[in-house]
């Protein structure tokens, strides 16, 4: 058994390996790395490095990090599963995810926990299963996105095996698995890459990035591929969720989104297996999903803001914030066949001019994530709280029967399937308190500019605020939860049986809508889908051979259709 390591470390001028018992000096090679084989190390073997004669220091790869991420990394051997070659992937086009935080997913938070689920998941329809992210974070809970080890499963959902062995549960029940990962910033505990060398350059509003276009950007940029090979192939994830693209400082001729897309195509290609990319952006921008052929640069999907902000503010109501340009019918129904609202057009929110237009021809839906609650649009709220604490069951499912019979991809969050009553708040579980006293009151200060109170805001560093988010899996069996999943299962269905309603094709969809009555019918080739938002009934002019779908009593009169309130039907024409 021997093991070699090594470590990009180009401003030292000494390395030494720190073992259980004794430290040994590294030998220095080419372009900074340091390396050194050590005869009886091998998985198990804690280790640190110290560079010039300082602290030890976890690895920047390490993939494991069993005491947290100031303490040694330990040797692991994650590779390919047996299974993997028989998994033929899931890709995109027509699927719906499910976005999941496996820490509140259920009681006991963990992978192994999250695998005795994964049938209601099977049962309600779901394609993909979108993990927020499971890099290592300081502490003993949050949503994952101050992470600094990013190649270390964090140990608190179970380490780096039971991560493995969830894919595969995953794979055995035909489900892909997405996970999130974030390159655009690190946690504010625990980020020790900037004593190893040039790994950052410049902040964001969330930290340090990382240096991708300085002196010693190829060695950082290769430690991001390098992190995107080891989810794909050695973990067996289908997709990743890229987080917030917007925030990747790059001013190289070719982008750093470009250069992954063309390295995950190589990857794909030789896995055998669809493997997809999907950026979370601010920009409005369809070059990120437009192919690398086209001059873009070639990822495969992009979530839709615009799309749940349309849908959230007609629901709800809310103009304030960033919903103020979103509150009217008119505005929804726009973004029901074209994603962006905003395309080079004026932002009141912004106070400028926003975005980008989509060529409807020749861009298919498929490339965009259409969702009506996601973990940022309900965490970043001052309680946490879902749609289904203000909206009605009824408007709950018109909501639902809008995005599944649009023709994006389709995306649902944790419990809004029976439309949960737990909140999903914003917490963290950092033990530093001056850490702990600037996340409250930054918390506290970002609500206030959007006119929540001090007093509406739950302690994020709470450890009840991360009790109170965890899933109660006894509603689904209640009502009017069980309604209400109901709902869910039979448009998931529909979605699957139907293929105008997975047809990509932007251009053909149609919306008529009326502000007054506030009803809205979208044309699916010869299917409609007519829904009522209003609180009395409505007969609209829409013609059916057959009611495919319809949770509530409709009534079917030559060319016309009744609907009660707030409520939809599918029909064929």
């Amino acid at each position: 058994m021997a093991h070699e390591f090594a470590v990009w470390a180009p401003d030292s001028t000494s390395v030494g390996l720190v073992l259980h018992d004794r430290t040994e000096p590294m030998v220095a090679g080419a372009q900074g790395w340091w390396r050194l084989t050590v005869p009886e190390a091998g998985p198990g073997t804690d280790y640190a490095f110290s560079l010039d004669g300082g602290e030890p220091l976890p690895d920047p790869r390490s993939r494991w990090q069993p005491h947290g991420v100031h303490a040694p990394s330990r040797v692991v051997e994650v590779e390919p599963s047996p299974a993997d070659a028989a998994w033929t992937g899931r890709s995109l086009p027509g699927s719906v995810i499910y976005e999941m935080h496996v820490g509140t997913f259920t009681p006991g938070g963990t992978f192994a926990s999250a695998e005795e689920r994964l049938d209601h998941l099977v049962e309600l329809g779901v394609d993909l299963v979108e993990v927020l992210p499971v890099n290592a974070f300081d502490g003993t809970r949050g949503w994952g996105y101050d992470g600094v080890l990013w190649y270390a499963v964090t140990e608190n959902y179970g380490g780096p095996a039971a991560f493995r062995r969830f894919v595969d549960a995953c794979h055995a029940r035909g489900l892909g698995v997405v996970l999130d990962v974030v390159y655009n910033h690190l946690g504010p505990s625990g980020a020790y890459l900037d004593r190893f060398g040039p790994y950052f350059l410049g902040e964001n509003v969330w930290g340090p990035s990382l240096n991708l276009d300085g002196p010693g950007s190829d060695t950082v940029r290769a430690y991001i591929l390098d992190n995107v090979t080891m989810w794909l192939r050695d973990y067996g994830v289908d997709a990743l969720r890229l987080d917030a693209v917007h925030a990747l400082r790059d001013a190289r001729a070719t982008h750093l989104l470009e250069e992954m897309a063309a390295h995950v195509a190589s990857l794909s290609a030789h896995l055998r297996r669809p493997l997809s990319l999907i950026a979370e952006s601010d920009l409005n921008d369809p070059r990120l999903i437009t192919p690398r052929e086209a001059g873009g640069y070639g990822l495969d999907a992009q979530w839709c803001d615009d799309i749940h902000h349309a849908l959230h503010s007609t629901l709800t109501g809310e103009t304030q914030g960033y919903y103020v340009d979103f509150g009217d019918l008119a505005t929804l129904a726009e973004v029901l066949h074209h994603p962006f609202h905003h395309a080079g057009t004026w932002s009141t929110f912004r106070g400028r001019t926003h975005g980008r237009p989509v060529d409807l021809l020749h861009t298919p839906g498929h490339r965009f994530l259409a969702y009506l609650q996601d973990h940022d649009q309900v965490g970043n709220r001052a309680g946490g709280d879902r749609l289904s604490a203000t909206v009605s069951p009824g408007l709950l499912g018109c909501g639902a029967a809008l995005v599944l019979c649009s023709p994006y991809t389709t995306m649902i969050f944790m419990g809004e399937e029976w439309g949960a009553r737990t909140p999903w708040a914003f917490f963290v579980g950092f033990e530093d308190p001056e850490l702990q006293t600037a996340v409250r009151e930054g918390r506290t200060k970002e609500f206030a500019e959007h006119g929540w109170g001090a007093e509406e805001v739950p302690d994020p560093t709470a450890l009840s605020t991360f009790e109170a988010s965890r899933l109660d899996w006894s509603e689904p069996s209640r009502e009017p939860h069980a309604q209400l999943l109901g709902i869910y299962r039979e448009l998931i269905a529909l979605r699957r049986a139907h293929p105008e309603l997975t047809d990509p094709h932007l251009d053909p969809v149609r919306v008529d809508h009326d502000a007054d009555a506030r009803t809205l019918v979208v044309y699916r080739g010869a299917l409609r889908l007519a829904v009522n938002l209003g609180g009395a009934s409505v007969s609209l002019p829409v013609a059916a051979s057959e009611v495919l779908y319809a949770p509530s009593d409709v009534d079917v009169s030559g060319s016309s259709l009744t609907l009660g309130p707030e409520s939809f039907a599918l029909v064929r024409m």
